[in-house]
């Protein structure tokens, strides 16, 4: 997921796009959050925590849900209203959360069943919604629906995807097929006792489940709705399009991208993703959902955001098939991540954003922009410290939903130097110490960088699950807050701004202004317009906006980077502004 992509040309025909979110008639930078014109998910900022690196209250350096319980505090500071979190499911923790071995209890070392619902107790007082992240692909092999299925118990014989093997001309064993594994190697591992294979998409402790099933499906939705019931808003989806495989098991036509018949990029996936039988499940926990909200109106939609790493027509479907099916509430859009890096020019940001809007279906539906997650580089190591700033405006005065990576706000950065020795992510245990650094998700994964102190306040421990950023003692929230200006005011000055009825219900239209600098407006009835300015190179440009701004007024800002020469309120010339390297601007048409 991490290979820099070439640039994408912007297609003649996306010149422009205007998309009319629903709103009411309030004052553009009035605040309006007593406004119901859309439900609570449609505009939200939803804000990834990573559990085992965000606050331990215990001191045994991993971070768990009271330390979570005792920062909620802060997300309601900084704005948020809505947040994610990790896998806290009972796991052996080979892949940290993502394999479970029991999916209605709490993993030990992040806490009890009793320090969730305080957790949830805690959310709902403050008003924050929370959503959990749900991983169905796959359990742990340590899971007992896995035990039963390998002993072949009565009823769990076909839990699993079980197939047998392939005698070669020498008569040895050999996999059925060429499938393999995301993290390398083949996807399919010998059971002994079982005497057959069994598929794994990701490591091989963590056996993929076979939801042709109705068993499955069925063990699936009773655990979704044993969660609903606990207070959850909703849930995002791992790894949805791994879900189903083709039952004939044929090799998969090869991808001409390497020679390595172990690596996943060998060949196309085309018998093990984006099935068609992935969006018809998608559907059925959609109407699960749906249903829920249904029967207990007193409570928030509950809602699914989906991840996977597909085509944009697949994902499209996701929102809504062609008839009009409805599946995910959110799939995740990831074009920020992979189509977009700091080599990238105007036109790329101008085309990932046009065509999204242009595919996404209409009709209550709303548009996400996922700018960092847990698997990928931080936004200040893929586009560089001074674009953080940038690169959250443009995240926040996009029109539709937000995702904030914890720490983002802050400004983050990976910590590249973590050692063989303190590397813990399964893909780059797998490749080993040579070419660990390559693949390894750690260094976007550690400690939040809460001050100054030992481990950055993130623990009391000696030794933390992974070291903490040596840049901790400089780069932390404590001193943010105390700077007169910091990464961390400009996003709470974003989020300020996103209260605005313009932000909810604004038309949008965007346009590379040159080759380095785009701009987008929102604007909404005769008030005031915002307009966000971005130059994307490391030189300074000057840039005429009065063809795009298309009306003889001012430019006034409202919120600026903290190297930026402005200040909030300064008057700009429209027709020769000047943008520092990697300068955002947002600005109030006067």
């Amino acid at each position: 997921m991490r290979a820099k992509l070439n640039r994408i040309p912007l297609f003649s025909l996306l010149l422009a796009v205007v998309v009319l979110y629903p709103g009411s008639g309030m004052s553009s930078l009035v605040k309006s959050e007593s406004e119901d014109f859309i439900d609570w998910w449609q505009h939200t900022v939803f804000y990834q925590i990573y559990p085992r690196s965000f606050k331990d209250s215990n001191g045994d350096g991993i971070g768990d849900l009271p330390g979570i319980t005792s920062k909620l505090q802060y997300l309601a500071e900084t704005g948020i209203t809505a947040t994610w979190l990790s896998p806290i499911f009972q796991s052996p923790m080979v892949d940290f959360g993502y394999d479970i071995s029991d999916y209605r209890k709490i993993q030990p070392e992040y806490g009890s069943m009793e320090d969730f619902q305080q957790l949830i107790d805690k959310a709902y007082e403050l008003g924050i919604k929370i959503v959990l992240d749900f991983v169905p692909n796959h359990s742990s092999d340590e899971h007992e629906w896995f035990k039963k299925s390998a002993a072949k118990e009565p009823g769990y014989e076909d839990y699993y995807v079980w197939v047998d093997p392939k005698i070669d001309e020498k008569g040895e064993r050999q996999p059925p097929n060429n499938w393999q594994s995301v993290f390398y190697g083949s996807a399919w591992e010998w059971h002994e006792s079982r005497q057959q294979y069994y598929l794994h998409q990701f490591t091989k402790e963590q056996p993929d489940l076979n939801y042709r099933n109705p068993a499955v499906v069925q063990a699936m939705d009773d655990v979704i709705l044993f969660w609903l019931n606990k207070g959850v808003a909703g849930f995002r989806i791992d790894a949805v399009n791994h879900m189903f495989e083709v039952e004939s098991l044929e090799d998969e036509p090869l991808s001409g991208k390497t020679t390595d018949p172990l690596s996943y990029d060998y060949t196309r996936h085309i018998y093990t993703k984006d099935l068609p039988e992935v969006l018809a499940m998608v559907q059925h926990w959609r109407q699960l959902l749906d249903d829920f909200s249904s029967k207990h109106p007193k409570g928030p939609t509950r809602i699914m955001m989906t991840e996977a790493y597909a085509g944009l027509t697949t994902l499209a479907d996701y929102y809504e098939d062609r008839q009009g099916v409805r599946g995910s509430h959110l799939p995740f859009n990831f074009h920020f991540i992979t189509d977009v890096n700091g080599d990238s020019d105007a036109r790329d940001f101008v085309y990932n954003v046009e065509k999204w809007l242009i595919y996404m279906p209409r009709g209550g539906h709303a548009a996400n922009w996922v700018m960092g997650n847990h698997d990928n580089p931080r936004v200040a190591s893929r586009f560089g410290p001074t674009a953080v700033d940038a690169m959250n405006m443009l995240l926040m005065t996009l029109p539709g939903v937000a995702v904030t990576y914890n720490g983002e706000e802050l400004g983050m950065q990976d910590y590249r130097d973590i050692s063989w020795e303190d590397t813990v992510d399964p893909p780059a245990r797998y490749v080993g110490e040579k070419l660990f650094k390559d693949v390894s998700r750690d260094p976007e994964r550690t400690p939040f960088q809460w001050n100054n102190t030992s481990n950055g306040g993130f623990s009391e421990a000696a030794k933390t699950w992974l070291p903490v950023h040596p840049n901790y003692k400089k780069l932390n929230l404590a001193a943010q807050k105390l700077a007169a200006k910091s990464h961390y005011k400009v996003y709470t000055s974003l989020m300020e701004l996103r209260k605005a009825a313009i932000m909810r219900r604004g038309r949008f239209i965007i346009e590379p202004i040159s080759r380095w600098v785009f701009a987008f407006k929102r604007s909404y009835t005769n008030f005031d317009s915002i307009v966000t300015i971005i130059n994307v190179s490391d030189k300074q440009q000057l840039v005429n906006l009065s063809e795009f701004l298309n009306q003889p007024k001012k430019l006034v800002v409202e919120i600026a980077g903290v190297e930026s020469a402005y200040e909030k309120g300064h008057s700009l010339a429209a027709s020769a502004l000047s943008l520092a390297p990697h300068e955002g601007l947002v600005c109030r048409l006067v």
